[in-house]
């Protein structure tokens, strides 16, 4: 057997063995790469250890660790209370509001997972006392996080952008990673919004529901903690986007100052911090980078483009990323595996635009994250209203989240396909 064959059967049961074991696939993998890296390739420890990317690593714990103190200390929270209060009574917009709210909050920080920890309480307790359909509720909640999920301030931002670099191409952040899955992922809840119960609460009249005095504590001024953290998120958004400031070292350094100034607790942030993706992101990385050494990634691509031509690689990418993230981390294992194969794709293609290849990978693997079996899905229905039917509820967000594979692949080839060629 080929050392290109052994490498990539390598990335596939660590991909298979993530879905069903509990174990950190990024552990697993660094194994793996020491295994053929050194003793079946001959690579020095130093090679191997040169695929571990200590940049993205710093900027994914910086990053979470800023925002974790500003959740602890109720920073976020008190954004998230004003919000929601200016809508009170309009039952109808409050599914649009909460989704506005989590592609603001995974945008500027916490992520996908952090944004709807934030929110899935606040959200299904509102959806329980105002008759809004608890499905329709968690939809909103999850598509908005997942839409603001590639800012390049959010941990999944981060890990694209990370991944892009790594292989020496040129995108802008804003415009070419966040803004193409911003549009499609939006479309996708509005559409399903409209379908799946928006449209008929428009035409209910929903004046008796109070949703503010129903579902909000009073709201209270800002804490001198709380005004302490806001001007330090400012801050990072400014040094990062004005004055192009390494965003890692910065939230660090903003992290630091917050807990020098007692504005928020350091022990019980770093318990936040997401280890075990962090870990599991940089892992697979150092596989990949075997992969790309021993002539691994170059068969992969080959297979990928044997199944493929220029038009409708989009669609394929995202249905079969969007099959394997349904039991499989998205960001931690499937982006790293597939992301890496864009310029050789591209070239056994014939053409293509990286962009366009990158977003349906992003947006193929995260649609299906409304799915219980994710994070995502699991936490909105964790909150859930006791009177709601938790495994009715289970059952219609497991069937839309597998849906969404295909959904996916027809939403990308349409947007990056025909549209971003």
């Amino acid at each position: 057997m080929s050392i290109e064959l052994i490498s990539l059967l390598a990335l596939v049961a660590a991909v298979v063995i993530s879905g069903f074991a509990r174990l950190n696939v990024g552990i697993l993998s660094i194994a793996l790469a020491w295994l053929i890296g050194h003793y079946l390739a001959g690579m020095s420890l130093n090679s191997i250890q040169a695929g571990f990317p200590l940049n993205l690593a710093t900027i994914l714990f910086g990053i979470t660790f800023l925002f974790s103190q500003a959740h602890i200390n109720g920073t976020l929270d008190k954004i998230t209370q004003i919000a929601i209060t200016a809508v009170s009574g309009r039952r109808a917009l409050l599914p649009i509001v909460f989704f506005g709210m989590a592609v603001v909050l995974a945008s500027i920080g916490p992520g996908n997972i952090g944004a709807v920890a934030l929110l899935a309480p606040l959200a299904m307790t509102t959806a329980g006392k105002t008759r809004i359909s608890a499905f329709l509720m968690t939809v909103m909640v999850a598509n908005g996080a997942n839409a603001g999920a590639f800012s390049p301030f959010a941990p999944t931002g981060i890990i694209a952008n990370g991944l892009i670099n790594q292989m020496g191409i040129e995108m802008n952040p804003w415009t070419q990673v966040y803004l193409p899955s911003l549009i499609a992922q939006s479309f996708v809840a509005l559409v399903s919004y409209g379908v799946f119960g928006g449209v008929r609460m428009w035409r209910e009249d929903a004046s008796s529901h109070d949703v503010e005095a129903a579902t909000l504590p009073p709201r209270e001024p800002f804490n001198r903690n709380q005004i302490i953290t806001l001007a330090c998120i400012a801050a990072l958004i400014i040094g990062v986007t004005v004055f192009k400031a390494d965003a890692g070292f910065l939230a660090i350094a903003l992290a630091s100052t917050l807990s020098l100034l007692r504005a928020a607790d350091q022990e019980a942030a770093i318990k936040m911090v997401p280890w075990n993706t962090i870990m599991m992101v940089c892992g697979v990385s150092v596989l990949i980078a075997i992969l790309q050494n021993t002539g691994g990634m170059e068969l992969f691509t080959s297979l990928l483009a044997s199944i493929s031509t220029a038009s409708n690689v989009t669609g394929i990418l995202a249905f079969v990323t969007g099959l394997i993230s349904a039991y499989s981390s998205s960001s931690g294992v499937v982006m790293p595996a597939f992301i890496p194969v864009v310029p050789g794709l591209i070239a056994k293609l014939g053409g293509g635009n990286p962009a366009a290849l990158v977003s349906a990978i992003n947006v193929g693997s995260h649609l299906v994250d409304v799915s219980p079996l994710s994070t995502l899905g699991a936490m909105c229905i964790a909150n859930a209203a006791p009177h709601e039917n938790k495994d009715e509820l289970f059952r219609r967000l497991l069937i839309y989240g597998l849906s969404m594979s295909v959904v996916g692949a027809l939403v990308c080839f349409v947007f990056f396909g025909l549209l971003l060629r």
